[in-house]
C-alpha cells in the first residue's frame, strides 16, 4: 500500500500526511475487523477532515475513491453506529459525520460475554464426555468468556471515572 508521505503536495484539502493516516486506519480496520480497507480510509479520513461533515463525494475525491465505493463504506460504518447520514431541510445531499455513539461502551457489556459462555458450554454438552482438544478449547473460552462478563463491569466504572477527570479538563 501507498503512504505517500514522501509527497510533498496534496489532493484539495487532504494533505499526504492525512491520506497516510487513512491508510493506516484502513490497514488496522481491515487486520483486526474484517472491515474493507475503504471502511477504515473514510473512518480515518472522517477523524482528522476539515470540516467534520462531508458528503459522500467530498470523501470521494478526497480519498481518491469511488463514490459507489464509500456509499458502501458509509453503510457498514453506520451499521456499526461509527458514522451518521444527514441531510438538512432543502439540502439534496447528505453529510456524513462521526456519530458520538461509537464511544459508547457497548464493548463492556457482561451480557453479551454471558452469552458466549453459555454457547460455549452448549457446545461441550453436544460434544460429549472425554479428553479431547476441542473439549479443552471450549472449557478454556467457557471461563474466559465468564471472567470477561465479570470483570467488565469494573472496567466500565474505572473508565467513567477517567473519563469523567477528562472532561473536566476541557
Amino acid at each position: 500500500m501507498c503512504y505517500f508521505s514522501l509527497v510533498s503536495y496534496s489532493w484539495g484539502m487532504t494533505t499526504a500526511e492525512e491520506l497516510a493516516f487513512t491508510d493506516r486506519m484502513a490497514n488496522f480496520y481491515a487486520r483486526e475487523y474484517g472491515f474493507p480497507p475503504v471502511a477504515g480510509r473514510v473512518l480515518g479520513y472522517l477523524l482528522v477532515c476539515r470540516p467534520p461533515q462531508q458528503t459522500i463525494a467530498e470523501i470521494s475525491e478526497a480519498l481518491l475513491a469511488s463514490r459507489s465505493a464509500i456509499t458502501g463504506a458509509v453503510a457498514l460504518l453506520s451499521s456499526h453506529n461509527v458514522v451518521r447520514r444527514s441531510r438538512s431541510a432543502g439540502q439534496r445531499v447528505d453529510h456524513v459525520t462521526l456519530d458520538p455513539r461509537a464511544l459508547d461502551p457497548a464493548g463492556f457489556a457482561g451480557e453479551t460475554y454471558k452469552e458466549q459462555a453459555a454457547l460455549a458450554r452448549e457446545a461441550l454438552d453436544l460434544l460429549g464426555e472425554g479428553p479431547s482438544e476441542r473439549r479443552s478449547m471450549l472449557e478454556e473460552a467457557a471461563a474466559f468468556y465468564d471472567f470477561m462478563a465479570e470483570r467488565m463491569p469494573a472496567l466500565l466504572t474505572e473508565w467513567h471515572t477517567r473519563r469523567d477527570v477528562l472532561r473536566r479538563r476541557r
